[in-house]
């Protein structure tokens, strides 16, 4: 097959899988890397702050806000299969109705999560273990940024429109931009007003909504045959119902990962009661967790593209019926997510230079040494291991892109949400052990990945089969 010259949104179903895919996932890798540095640059910004605990209390409430935010973003995965396939179809009415309905969704979800977040923040936060001043700066933070979610869940709603389109390059300049004023407002905040947590947290939100408002105006101008209306938005039924029964799976899929992730940040906080002296003036093990998780987040943003690609190329080739392509497009994705979880290991040598941007160093005062040792613990156990989480990523996806959300969500929900709770409630309980809680990130990851791994083989060799079957009744 010739390699495509075509500049539109076609080289999804022709020319050369592996250049196609590279060339699509670069500016998502680029995007999300630079968010990425955006975001750690809040913390390393309020770590210079008056407030020692303030690094702590923003890792305290990241799995929260997460779990808010997780929902949308799983919804907006259905809208990226369900715009790309009605695209791959050539339907121009339905996908006009696909991205009206899709923006709709964006923003009713993000108004429900606001709501939702801000009520149930407190109870939360106190069921995890935090009290006192971490409790009072984790509340200032997570409200704020939680306020903003509309604008957050519309423009990732906005983001799986483009990406569906072939779009790649847009949201990245836009979001390159954004990132730039949030750092901006971070250190105008902290450094300029003596803001510590709610300085971040209202940068973020001014460039939460600079971005939905920017996206919003490139698609009522520049959309094309995914340009926005704003008299045509409204949810429609069949629509509603396609993209509800790809994005539900993942939402839910995503909400109980991140709950898994509350009772895993609870045993930290635990961990923290007990190996830090009573009265000492800031949280270590939070300190050294929130800096590891800073890290490790460069890697979650740079595989999470893959996951787009694997959905995205998989679901157009599905609306075309191009089934043989599938099994290419599987297995460049695979092996660039390899490539790149395994490169994760490679950074372990350079952790000392990296958690000390966070405030982690191996001081000679007891808390430095605790926080160090403790972000060692997570370094050795789950860097090394990325390679696991790589290949899970990347047969989700496919599968995803097959239509087939609910069964990735539900071998997801057991292989590491089920299993990572029984796990804290039984081998955790058992040692105790900053160990015995981080090990169960690979140990999920290596058998829900398997498990998606046999699933993608077996729903990609039935496309096979199906598209062997159609060239037999056309021959």
């Amino acid at each position: 097959m010739q390699l495509t010259k075509r500049k539109n949104s076609n080289f999804m179903m022709s020319g050369y899988v592996f250049i196609n895919i590279i060339r699509f996932i670069i500016p998502l890798i680029l995007a999300n890397i630079l968010q990425q540095l955006y975001h750690s640059a809040d913390v390393v910004v309020v770590g210079l702050s008056v407030e020692p605990d303030a690094v702590g209390a923003i890792g305290s409430t990241s799995s929260y806000i997460a779990l808010i935010r997780n929902v949308f973003i799983g919804f907006s995965v259905g809208a990226n299969v369900v715009i790309a396939r009605n695209i791959g179809a050539n339907d121009r009415e339905g996908i006009s109705r696909a991205v009206h309905t899709s923006v709709s969704m964006g923003i009713f979800f993000g108004v429900i999560g606001a709501i939702l977040g801000c009520a149930f923040a407190y109870p939360v936060f106190l069921k995890m273990g935090l009290t006192g001043k971490i409790l009072n700066l984790a509340m200032r933070y997570a409200c704020i940024c939680l306020a903003c979610m509309p604008f957050s869940a519309l423009t990732n709603f906005l983001i799986a429109v483009l990406h569906a389109k072939g779009d790649t390059k847009t949201p990245f300049w836009v979001l390159t931009g954004m990132g730039i004023l949030n750092v901006l407002l971070n250190l105008l905040f902290v450094l300029g007003f003596g803001m510590a947590v709610e300085g971040v947290a209202i940068a973020t939100a001014i460039a939460n909504v600079a971005s939905s408002a920017i996206l919003w105006i490139y698609l009522y101008k520049k959309g094309k045959e995914c340009s926005l209306d704003f008299r045509k938005l409204g949810f429609k039924k069949e629509q509603f119902i396609e993209i509800a029964r790809i994005g539900f799976p993942a939402g839910l899929q995503n909400a109980l990962f991140s709950i898994s992730n509350l009772i895993i940040s609870s045993s930290i906080i635990e961990m923290n009661d007990i190996l830090t002296p009573n009265g000492s003036a800031y949280a270590p093990v939070l300190k050294a967790n929130s800096a590891g998780s800073e890290i490790e987040n460069f890697m979650f943003v740079a595989l999470a593209p893959l996951t787009t690609a694997a959905s995205v190329f998989t679901a157009r080739n599905v609306g075309a019926k191009n089934y043989r392509e599938i099994k290419k497009i599987f297995w460049a994705i695979l092996i660039i997510s390899v490539v790149l979880g395994g490169g994760m290991a490679l950074t372990i040598p350079f952790r000392e230079p990296l958690m000390a941007l966070f405030g982690v160093i191996n001081g000679t005062d007891e808390l430095s040494q605790i926080a160090y040792s403790a972000a060692e613990t997570r370094i050795f156990l789950k860097w090394s291991t990325f390679l696991f989480y790589a290949i899970m990523n990347a047969c989700s996806g496919t599968i995803r892109g097959l239509g087939k959300s609910t069964t990735a969500a539900a071998v997801t929900f057991i292989g590491t949400c089920v299993l990572r709770v029984v796990w804290i409630y039984t081998i955790f309980e058992h040692f105790h052990t900053l160990e015995s809680i981080y090990i169960s990130y690979p140990i999920s990851w290596f058998f829900t990945g398997a498990v998606l791994f046999v699933f993608a083989i077996l729903l990609i060799n039935k496309c096979e089969r199906e598209s062997l079957d159609i060239n037999l009744s056309k021959s």
